[in-house]
């Protein structure tokens, strides 16, 4: 029997989209107000959910106290009230898309949670625009 469990977190960041190897008019004609060289912030909603068989003894897919931590330990602590550009190691030449954070997020994650469980990662950027990763 195969369970999907979600947790959500919030972190706050600021990045800037902007490729250094393209000219202002570029990066302003693909990134528009995004492009932004003094940066601007988001208030990021993540939903990570892990699917998996119940464990029998347990009732659960995964502790979600233990899954809280992790997501603490591993997104929130990392990037909350962060410059993902300036601070965030994964994002110093890798511009930080919501595409590119749910990515890292996952990444993060994904070696905390057991092999036979799926990971999937929902980064909301503004309640209206989100990205779904699941590890393909």
């Amino acid at each position: 029997m195969k369970v999907k469990v979600s947790r959500k977190a919030h972190f706050n960041a600021a990045h800037r989209l902007y490729r250094p190897d393209w000219s202002t008019e570029r990066n302003d004609r693909i990134f528009g107000k995004c492009n932004n060289p003094n940066f601007h912030g988001h208030n990021y909603e993540l939903i990570v959910s892990v699917t998996g068989d119940v464990d029998p003894e347990t009732g659960f897919v995964i502790d979600m106290k233990v899954l809280k931590e992790l997501i603490r330990d591993e997104v929130e602590n990392a990037f909350d009230h962060k410059n993902l550009n300036l601070e965030v190691t994964e994002f110093k030449k890798l511009n930080p898309t919501a595409e590119n954070i749910a990515v890292i997020a996952w990444n993060r994650l994904r070696p905390h949670i057991a092999k036979d469980k799926q990971l999937e990662v929902v980064l909301y950027e503004t309640p209206r625009n989100f990205v779904t990763y699941s590890g393909e």
